[in-house]
């Protein structure tokens, strides 16, 4: 994920209707069966304050703590009090966090160093920090069944295999274009984003490294956060241009496309409740339910605030937690800064609870 802030304005989501046989939202609804009732809101904002920006959000469950990467640190906060408890320090450029639970550690890609930091899952004390040879790692994945850490790095174009016990570099993948957001399955296969113009995927195999298939994503120019629904097979994909891309995980074929808000980040599938969510920079959050004829409909666009584009969900809860903060005027462009980004303010870094009511 780009460690930035995008604002855009944008309509309510609808369904994007197309040759392909794409379903529209009112014949998805008659053909669901069992329609989700639960209608969300922001439930809470907890006031974290300090400077800089963020990226991932990073969900554990059962020790109820949210990561949360905040340029040269990560904040770790409290889910069930909202306060931060922790944090680890010295994370330079920090993009991402994936917890090892079974091997008691955590780890941090750090983008400006271009190197890992490992902590204890436990304590959050840090271990080493250890280079890796990509170059601006960005997003960051632990796969269990092969006990490999993986590193996706935006500037070098590969991926990185470490070993997650020693930290050992087993291996470079090399991939089309910038890699972005990745996912893993139950049986070592790797889903990449490649965020390239016109958008691609890649399945990789953890522990042979190699990459088994490459698809094209159609209408889904820079796909940036990704999801898995296991069950059904299907991988989510937000993109540029207020789209969803549903993709089969076996075939790579495309199932459906759905309007989602503008500028979205994260994407995010809730087993439990059967919805799919894109956290949308334009300050919405787009609720897409499965139909039991294996469509997907658009549930609800719920007003968040401008920038709240990263998310993590807890499916136990059914809570996401999303971020973002105040903001001040844009300033007029320039030739330097064609397109100038408004300054964050000061101390309004806040967390958004939102829940079913």
């Amino acid at each position: 994920m780009q460690n930035k802030y995008r604002c855009a304005t944008g309509l309510t989501a609808v369904l994007t209707i197309s040759a392909v046989g794409i379903l529209s939202a009112s014949a998805a609804s008659s053909h669901s069966k069992h329609p989700s009732k639960e209608i969300y809101r922001v439930l809470e904002t907890w006031q974290l304050g300090g400077t800089g920006g963020w990226d991932y959000l990073t969900m554990d469950v059962p020790l109820h703590r949210l990561f949360i990467t905040r340029a040269d640190h990560v904040d770790v906060v409290d889910t069930q009090t909202g306060k931060i408890t922790g944090s680890i320090a010295n994370t330079s450029g920090v993009h991402g966090v994936a917890l090892a639970p079974e091997l008691n550690r955590g780890y941090t890609s750090n983008g400006k160093a271009s190197s890992v930091t490992e902590f204890d899952y436990t304590t959050l004390a840090v271990i080493r920090e250890v280079p890796i040879p990509g170059q601006n790692p960005d997003a960051i994945l632990f796969e269990p069944s092969s006990h490999r850490l993986f590193t996706f790095n935006g500037r070098s174009k590969d991926v990185t295999a470490l070993d997650a016990s020693t930290l050992a570099v087993i291996g470079t993948i090399k991939v089309p274009d910038k890699p972005e957001f990745a996912v893993a399955d139950s049986h070592g296969v790797i889903y990449l984003n490649i965020e390239s113009e016109a958008g691609q995927m890649l399945a990789i195999d953890a522990r042979t490294l190699n990459v088994t298939a490459t698809w094209q994503l159609p209408d889904c120019a820079s796909p940036s956060g990704l999801a898995l629904n296991r069950e059904a097979g299907h991988l989510y994909s937000v993109c540029d241009g207020k789209t969803m891309v549903v993709t089969d995980s076996r075939s790579g074929k495309q199932v459906q496309r759905i309007s989602i808000g503008a500028g979205p980040d994260a994407a995010a599938y809730d087993a439990v409740r059967k919805l799919v969510f894109s956290s949308n920079g334009e300050g919405t959050l787009s609720v897409a339910e499965a139909a039991s004829n294996g469509s997907y409909a658009i549930k609800q666009t719920l007003q968040t605030q401008p920038g709240a584009r990263t998310m993590a969900l807890d499916e136990v809860s059914g809570r996401i937690y999303l971020v973002t903060a105040d903001f001040g005027a844009t300033p007029a462009a320039t030739a330097e800064q064609p397109h100038p980004r408004p300054a964050q303010i000061p101390n309004t870094f806040k967390v958004l609870v939102v829940g079913p009511e």
